[in-house]
């Protein structure tokens, strides 16, 4: 018996941010094999400094936080299908996100570049010929729906994701640009990695998750998929939460 959901995107120009591990390397991969053609951001100056597989992908070096960076690449895109913004990181350079600085940092990461980012291609998606009409997709997080103390700057940048994904929905939809969001509950990838060598974090973790499992980037990618296909061309402004049922406790 199977149960699954195949994509076809035939032609579709798509950028992934971040695209080199955990979620976003599952979203370039679906889109890949779905037969897009795929962009994807990582820090490192090559694709080959990376172990998983990028083949098929086009790779170009991104500092999120560097403006001008951020502008050179927008600038790069004079169509495009699909935007997903899931470069991000929490304790960025290591820093204390309770305090101002490290909070600076994660909001800087998590939302301000982002933010560049997406009004930078704003041109490139309002040319898409897409049927549905050209698609942003932001990651969140559950953290910007409750309290997570060890990462106060990551959960107000996630906040401000979701207050974006609304805002540029209702602002772009003339222009046939769609924007939504997934806020991903707690999923196995290398930025949660550090959570698994202390079992008292894990075990507080699945307290707040009723299918008592972390999700897989499998759980996420085909939600962002399925957001980017004409099927949901009546839906912007939404925010789909992937989390286990961790908002219901």
């Amino acid at each position: 018996m199977t149960a699954r959901v195949s994509f076809d995107f035939t032609g579709t120009t798509a950028l992934i941010t971040g695209g080199t591990s955990g979620i976003g390397h599952a979203i370039a991969t679906l889109f890949r094999d779905a037969g897009a053609h795929v962009s994807i951001t990582g820090t490192k100056p090559t694709a080959a400094e990376y172990d998983t597989n990028l083949s098929g992908m086009a790779y170009h070096q991104l500092q999120i936080t560097d403006p001008d960076a951020v502008d050179a690449l927008a600038l790069r895109f004079t169509e495009l299908d699909v935007l997903v913004n899931n470069a991000g990181a929490n304790f960025p350079g290591g820093l204390d996100e309770s305090k101002p600085d490290g909070f600076e940092a994660s909001v800087a990461v998590n939302l301000t570049g982002p933010y560049r980012l997406t009004v930078g291609l704003r041109r490139a998606l309002k040319a898409s010929t897409a049927p549905g009409g050209a698609s942003v997709v932001n990651l969140a997080s559950m953290s910007a729906l409750r309290a997570v103390p060890l990462v106060p700057g990551y959960g107000a940048a996630k906040a401000g994701v979701i207050c974006v994904t609304r805002n540029l929905a209702v602002k772009w939809a003339p222009m046939g640009i769609r924007v939504n969001a997934v806020a991903p509950g707690a999923i196995d990838t290398p930025m949660t990695a550090p959570m698994h060598l202390a079992q008292e974090l894990v075990d507080a973790e699945l307290t707040h998750i009723p299918l008592r499992r972390f999700g897989s980037v499998g759980d996420i990618a085909p939600t962002v998929a399925f957001l980017c296909t004409e099927q949901s061309g009546y839906t912007t402004g939404a925010v789909f939460v992937v989390d286990g049922a961790s908002d219901c406790v």
